[in-house]
């Protein structure tokens, strides 16, 4: 494992350049592929859960009134109150999105590994690897929304509105590529998630 503790938040990337394409899986019927997709559902939900934290953040930026779906996340107009709610969203995602990764890296991606031959070897190492990203930001994230909650000032809410933006940026690419490198394999190999 990689230690990102000391890079800067602009430098937790990716490398999109470096990604491995997962080689075809010619047995894969149409059902397969819809069986893989399965993670591209659970993916959209967890990314409308980010976005719904984004909302909150954008209306909190704009000092603006939560609109009504959003005043139980967001309880009450005062900016301390709005502070510690955008921290306690961050952290509970953190919480999800660090689940979510570790049921991957521990029982999915070895599983597609062992059943493809070590022919996905690559990818999901690839993959882990964006995980120890994502899990950094999730660490970062979860300190910032603590700082937020313990003190509610303009510049923890911007240091966690950028931290959470950054992980955002990341996870959304993260997902995208796992989605379409892994659908496939996972309805052939798994038969479902």
């Amino acid at each position: 494992m990689t230690d990102l503790s000391t890079q800067p938040l602009d430098e937790l990337n990716l490398d999109e350049a470096a990604r491995p394409k997962a080689p075809p899986v010619p047995e894969a019927t149409d059902i397969h592929r819809r069986q893989g997709g399965q993670l591209a559902a659970i993916h959209r939900h967890y990314l409308r859960e980010m976005g719904q934290i984004g909302a909150v953040l954008a209306r909190i930026e704009a000092r603006d009134a939560p609109p009504e779906q959003l005043k139980q996340l967001v309880l009450s107009l005062d900016m301390a109150e709005n502070f510690r709610a955008f921290g306690s969203l961050c952290g509970r995602e953190c919480q999800v999105l660090k689940f979510h990764h570790d049921i991957e890296s521990t029982d999915m991606f070895p599983r597609i590994e062992a059943a493809g031959g070590g022919r996905f070897r690559e990818v999901v190492a690839k993959l882990k690897a964006e995980h120890e990203v994502v899990h950094e930001l999730i660490i970062r994230l979860s300190r910032a929304a603590d700082a937020l909650a313990a003190s509610p000032s303009e510049a923890n809410f911007v240091a966690a509105g950028n931290t959470f933006r950054k992980l955002e940026e990341v996870v959304r690419s993260h997902f995208g590529y796992e989605e379409t490198e892994l659908a496939e394999a996972i309805g052939y190999y798994l038969g479902s998630i």
